[in-house]
């Protein structure tokens, strides 16, 4: 059975008792009642780790009445990697290159300076990374005005996103979305940050206002749902392994 989140029925009730993982030719397959699941292109859901299938198995083990996948996100990441289609790969890295042409931590506040001096404090080591560990040399900004990044930066990231297998790209797609910018999801793809430090690095300026006017029920929602992402995204890689 396939199952795809975008039906009229996107939650349908569970049908299954058993889940488990086991061995597949293409890596190690989630099980429900000993079959294969399928992803939404009728796809075997496999994973290339046991950690990873291990992890995205809890998921369809913890759904007790209906399958949500607005909560599952570790398998919504799977069905994306499993069912890219032909070019997706290249137009997934592409993607990275424009996160990465206005990416948010080279624009630094102008003001408050308290801001300003987090920013720079908190950012400045990522921007540091990436030219000595990545190659990636940023121009950084003051303020809103977009400042173009050197061209070879921008090739270099779409460079080092097709190198990587699918679940890693669409790991680092989803990522790169997430906070805003290419060099935090780089930086959690090869274990610089966890996700939460990247979420948290992603959303300095919210949070200073957060400080300074407090926090509605909307957008502590929100943000609670962005972090439970981040703790997601953190998970991928970890169960997917090395860089």
């Amino acid at each position: 059975m396939a199952f795809r989140p975008d039906t009229p029925n996107p939650k349908p009730r569970r049908f299954y008792e058993a889940v488990a993982t086991a061995e597949h030719e293409a890596g190690f397959a989630v099980t429900l009642d000993g079959r294969t699941a399928k992803t939404p292109a009728g796809g075997c859901l496999v994973a290339p780790t046991r950690a990873l299938a291990e992890a995205i198995a809890a998921e369809w083990a913890g759904r007790a009445d209906v399958i949500d996948f607005a909560v599952m996100p570790l398998t919504r990441l799977a069905f994306t990697a499993l069912d890219l289609a032909d070019g997706a790969h290249d137009a997934m890295a592409q993607s990275l290159a424009r996160c990465a042409e206005a990416d948010a931590l080279c624009y630094f506040a102008e003001a408050p300076q308290d801001l300003a001096s987090r920013q720079i404090a908190q950012w400045s080591p990522l921007l540091d990374w990436a030219a000595q560990a990545l190659d990636l040399e940023f121009v950084p900004a003051t303020g809103v005005i977009h400042v173009p990044q050197p061209p070879e930066t921008l090739a270099r990231v779409a460079d080092l996103a097709r190198t990587l297998d699918r679940f890693s790209l669409t790991g680092l797609a989803f990522a790169a979305g997430l906070f805003d910018s290419a060099i935090l999801a780089l930086a959690v793809q090869r274990k610089r940050l966890s996700g939460p430090e990247a979420f948290a690095l992603a959303r300095l300026e919210e949070a200073h206002q957060e400080e300074r006017w407090g926090v509605d029920a909307e957008a502590a929602a929100r943000t609670a749902g962005l972090h439970q992402d981040a703790l997601a995204v953190g998970r991928w890689f970890e169960a997917l392994g090395g860089v």
